[in-house]
């Protein structure tokens, strides 16, 4: 795929970014109405895109090929946590903001900005992939992230699992593995209805970068040298363990795309409940999203 095809593809989603940046400075999108579109995309549109995605895919992917990506997104997360382990005293001594680090370090926004990616740039059809990597995602979200933020881990924290995102990807998985055909007005509407989730939860997006403060976004050397980590070399490190597991490069390149998305809301959303100052983690969601406009490129040419 030609890096210059790839990079105007992600200059179009940053098109949509700044869709959301103007909506909100004209006073069109109030923080309100952003919290509602923000409850359609993960309770609505992200889960039938998911749903969709599989419907439409139905005997096109093989069984082994599912059940390797599963392994790789579960190796991806092991390695992430690792890193950031070792890696998170470096940008932070404060105990709160190395819980966030560590986080930031593990958990990208594969939903909001990972399913506008791999659609755009490989396909929709290959939206069914990103489907096992957010339930394994919500897996780790809700024992290994939780456990770091609160110092332990309850098996209450395993009742978040059940939520809509989670629910329709297994229903997705499950589609593909017993290969159910669905009538094709069920396909059309679901389909329809997925395909609003990328401009949307791009749009959210923009007017988050609207709110934001500047010079805490952009400023922060630090924050570069993060985002340097987790855009590009963590990725990269884990380019050839990639091509041990697999030979197909639709299956490389979405894993990639997996690998090297920008740092994910929830944590976000997370250490705001339990009272932690969000003010670095918000400037590293908007910072690492805009920069992967121009790592995304990178690391598809990489992967050939």
């Amino acid at each position: 795929m030609a890096v210059l095809t790839v990079f105007f593809q992600m200059l179009a989603l940053l098109i949509m970014i700044g869709t959301g940046y103007l909506i909100a400075k004209k006073g069109m999108m109030d923080a309100h109405t952003s919290g509602q579109i923000s409850g359609m995309v993960v309770n609505v549109f992200n889960p039938l895109l998911f749903f969709s995605s599989a419907a439409n895919a139905v005997g096109l992917i093989r069984l082994d090929t599912m059940l390797r990506i599963c392994l790789i997104a579960v190796v991806m997360f092991a390695v992430f946590i690792v890193a950031g382990m070792i890696l998170t005293p470096l940008f932070d001594k404060h105990a709160d903001q190395r819980k966030m680090f560590q986080m930031m370090f593990v958990f990208s926004n594969l939903g909001f900005i990972g399913i506008p990616v791999v659609s755009s740039i490989l396909g929709s059809e290959y939206v069914v992939y990103v489907t096992e990597f957010l339930v394994v995602y919500n897996i780790f979200f809700y024992t290994y992230g939780i456990a770091v933020m609160d110092g332990s881990f309850s098996l209450s924290s395993l009742n978040s699992l059940v939520n809509p995102g989670t629910v329709c990807s297994v229903i997705a998985m499950a589609v593909i593995i017993y290969g159910i055909q669905i009538p094709e007005f069920i396909k059309t509407a679901t389909t329809y209805l997925g395909n609003a989730a990328s401009p949307l939860a791009l749009i959210l997006v923009g007017f988050s970068l609207a709110q934001a403060d500047m010079k805490k976004i952009f400023g922060e050397v630090r924050l570069y040298l993060f985002s340097l980590i987790k855009l590009l070399l963590l990725p990269l490190l884990m380019l050839p363990f990639l091509r041990m597991a697999t030979d197909d490069s639709a299956v490389i390149s979405v894993c990639i795309l997996m690998f090297g998305m920008p740092v994910g809301n929830m944590i976000l959303m997370l250490g705001n409940e339990r009272g932690i100052d969000g003010t670095t983690c918000g400037a590293a969601i908007i910072l690492s999203t805009v920069l992967c406009v121009f790592t995304v490129p990178v690391l598809l040419l990489a992967v050939g």
